[in-house]
């Protein structure tokens, strides 16, 4: 079997870096994780080719080579995916498609033309579609009730990568969370009782990627490396003696729960293991937003010393908000920006809230008569970051849309989002002993800061003076962080862009420019039945 596995592309967002991307001479940020961990399920006597659409596009010869191809996707890729799918059935191919979003809503993928749902997740669903095929069965849909045991995990197929294309590497220690937040699909995907790789399992994909010569940042993808304390614990006792090993070779991100600062050992483990950020779901901070949304792992401390105890214990914080709860009060807005200049977080993810299918929050609003069709307010796609929210709002959608906009022009403000990178490098305690963070290749890295010093040092008047005395101040008093307040410095390229997008998107949606206009245009919903 010749199976051509295709990864789809992402629209520009606020994640997608590209600025930055194109400032270093990369293509993407990430590679996809779960598509290579499914090359790894396929048999061994396949043969196989891999495109990330979003490094490179396959070739015309690709397709005709094909038998099969196999898709996965997340919900933001959707405009990609069914044109692939639409591709290959139109050139006679079968085509298999799995991930979160034909997990989500499995209607899409067959209206396109799909033939073989591999859903949920691939460990224990992978097996059941190639006992189709062997079978000759020309069609199926392929699930299951059960979780697998990550532990049994192949080890991904790293070497489909072209890896010198990506910001960072990426493995996954663990999936599930054991919180219970409304509006998250997580739980409802993988559960909420977390379960991890074994520890030297986790460190042989480490291994692995150090022999395929990879040096520099990796993100541990799971959705709360936290959901598991003891177990991660685990993990992190036998990766810091590797590390030492190895000379620290990388470098670590994750995403965690706030509740890590709780727990100074665990801070300590990570910080001595190399990372050096997380990201936070801090959504709101408004304590009645959060208990009304059940994100009571929020309130039981106060948020603000959480950020600073992270920060002590030498790890930067990314960090998502949400705007359009209900029972939210106006003003919503202006306290997360409140918010995030008192802890100075560099580059907090601001969105408006949207009902992801089968969430308890896409339950309730159904039974509630307020949820809308599959498009949002204004017709865009939902699960597009700058899409208004897909049910009917507790209150207007223009003040909504204010807020959102306006939030993103202030904090995204040049001389803002630089001033919160130089706060946030000088408010980290120790970084153990270690590498700097975000690392590049030497060649990478120099074109990276040569085309800094062209744009924010010379370039732009307004920042000018502002980055030589920010740069000279970090040299002089804490040079252990300089790579890291670089990378932050050439990411300000990308949101200083993406901001003018957003405002852009949310322009065409409601019609007027939320910041300069203040009437709402009719709208008459279509509620889901």
């Amino acid at each position: 079997m010749k199976a051509l596995l295709l990864y789809p592309q992402f629209p520009q967002s606020f994640w997608s870096y590209d600025r930055f991307m194109e400032i270093a001479g990369l293509k993407a940020v990430l590679p996809p994780l779960g598509i290579i961990t499914v090359a790894a399920l396929l048999p061994q006597e396949w043969e196989i080719r891999f495109c990330d659409r979003n490094v490179n596009l396959e070739t015309e010869a690709d397709w005709e080579w094909c038998d099969i191809v196999i898709l996965s996707a997340m919900l933001v890729q959707k405009p990609d995916f069914h044109a692939l799918i639409q591709k290959a059935v139109r050139l006679g191919k079968k085509v298999a498609v799995g991930g979160p979003y034909p997990t989500s809503i499995p209607q899409d993928a067959l209206n396109s033309g799909a033939h073989y749902l591999i859903l949920d997740e691939g460990e224990l669903t992978v097996p059941q579609f190639l006992a189709a095929l062997n079978q000759g069965q020309e069609q199926g849909i392929f699930r299951s009730l059960e979780k697998p045991d990550v532990s049994q995990s192949p080890m991904p197929r790293f070497d489909l990568l072209k890896r010198d294309a990506y910001l960072m590497m990426a493995i996954q220690f663990s999936r599930g969370c054991p919180f219970n937040c409304e509006f998250c699909d997580i739980i409802t995907l993988y559960g909420r009782k977390p379960r991890t790789k074994e520890p030297l399992q986790a460190i042989a994909e480490l291994q692995t990627l150090y022999d395929l010569g990879w040096r520099g940042s990796l993100f541990i993808v799971d959705d709360n490396f936290i959901g598991n304390q003891r177990n991660v614990k685990r993990f992190l006792r036998e990766l810091i003696p590797w590390m030492q090993q190895h000379s620290y070779p990388f470098t670590f991100i994750t995403e965690a729960s706030v509740n890590l600062a709780e727990d100074e050992e665990l801070l300590q483990l990570m910080n001595e293991a190399g990372f050096y950020a997380v990201f936070l779901g801090i959504e709101t901070p408004d304590q009645e937003s959060l208990h009304l949304t059940q994100k009571l792992q929020n309130t039981r401390s106060p948020l603000v010393q959480a950020c600073q105890k992270i920060n002590q214990a030498g790890i930067l914080i990314y960090a998502g908000f949400i705007l359009g709860f209900d029972g939210e009060r106006p003003g919503a807005g202006e306290k997360i920006q409140a918010f995030v200049e008192q802890t100075n977080i560099p580059q907090p993810m601001l969105g408006i809230l949207q009902a992801l299918p089968n969430t308890a929050l896409w339950n309730r609003l159904q039974k509630e008569q307020r949820l809308l069709e599959s498009k949002g307010i204004g017709g865009t796609e939902v699960g597009d970051q700058n899409t208004l929210m897909n049910f009917i709002s507790t209150r207007s959608i223009d003040e909504i849309a204010r807020e959102y906009v306006e939030g993103l022009w202030t904090l995204y403000e040049p001389r803002n989002y630089l001033r919160r990178c130089f706060q946030q490098c000088l408010s980290l305690g120790s970084l153990a002993q270690r590498k700097q963070a975000m690392q590049l290749s030497p060649g990478k890295a120099l074109r990276l800061v040569v085309q800094l010093i062209w744009l924010q040092g010379l370039r732009q008047p307004e920042i000018r003076v502002q980055f030589w005395q920010q740069l000279w101040a970090i040299l002089v008093t804490k040079p252990q962080v300089l790579n890291m307040y670089l990378g932050l410095c050439a990411a300000g390229e990308h949101f200083w862009e993406y901001r003018v997008l957003a405002r852009q998107r949310i322009t065409q949606q409601l019609g007027y420019d939320p910041l300069t206009a203040s009437a709402l245009p009719k709208q008459e919903p279509v509620l889901v039945k």
